[in-house]
């Protein structure tokens, strides 16, 4: 029993450490009238997954992701079961996370930022959201698989994975939200009310994480 809960506790606890970080910088990019900015928000989100990820690495695989998740599933290197179990955990982590947020931060800034829930911007269509997430999470995915699936990886722990979610975040903050984490849109819109949009942050994500772990595991990774 300890060893089921163990990666799930981690998975849990990971995932809260990503979105609780994440929604309050953006929260407290409100409350502060923009003193944090997109390379702010981008860095809190990127450097609490790297610190998430490798705090998790060696006790759930560090995934806190349902897109990372479902990677890892489509090439089986994670069974139905506890891919099912993870993906529970994650939604629990980031669930929590925006409520802690929307309890403990200024409420008119929650109410503003709707707790930092991903939206498309006026110009950009379903499609394109969908596209944009997709090609997000397919760059995230790659750096999980080339930095910490890979056995021939780069001992780097989840600084790789953390400074590609920057990145990801800083391209596409201004236009999807860059969510590329359903659990990362799940919890805040769960929290704030607000569905509207939500499905592209599941099937871009999502299409983009498999496509990814498709990728790598039969093209890129070296067969021993």
């Amino acid at each position: 029993m300890r060893n089921t809960l163990r990666p799930l506790v981690a998975e849990f606890i990971g995932t809260f450490f990503l979105v609780f970080i994440g929604v309050a910088a953006i929260v407290s990019n409100a409350y502060r009238d923009g003193s944090v900015g997109l390379l702010g928000i981008a860095a809190a989100h990127g450097l609490a997954l790297a610190v998430g990820v490798s705090a998790t690495l060696k006790i759930s695989g560090g995934h806190l992701n349902p897109a990372v998740t479902a990677g890892l599933f489509s090439v089986g290197r994670i069974g139905a079961k506890d891919a099912g179990l993870y993906i529970v955990a994650q939604l629990l982590g980031a669930t929590v996370a925006a409520f802690a947020v929307k309890g403990l931060f200024p409420e008119m800034a929650g109410i503003v930022t709707q707790l930092g829930t991903p939206k498309l911007a006026p110009d950009v269509t379903t499609v394109q959201g969908i596209v944009l997430e997709a090609i997000l999470t397919f760059l995230l995915v790659t750096a999980v698989f080339g930095t910490a699936v890979d056995p021939a990886a780069p001992k780097i722990g989840g600084f790789g994975i953390g400074i590609t979610l920057l990145f990801c975040v800083l391209a596409g903050g201004n236009l999807t939200g860059a969510a590329v984490n359903p659990a990362r849109a799940f919890g805040p819109a769960l929290a704030s009310h607000t569905w509207i949009g939500q499905a592209v942050y599941w099937i871009g994500p999502i299409l983009g994480g498999v496509v990814a772990a498709q990728v790598y595991e039969r093209v890129l990774m070296k067969k021993e």
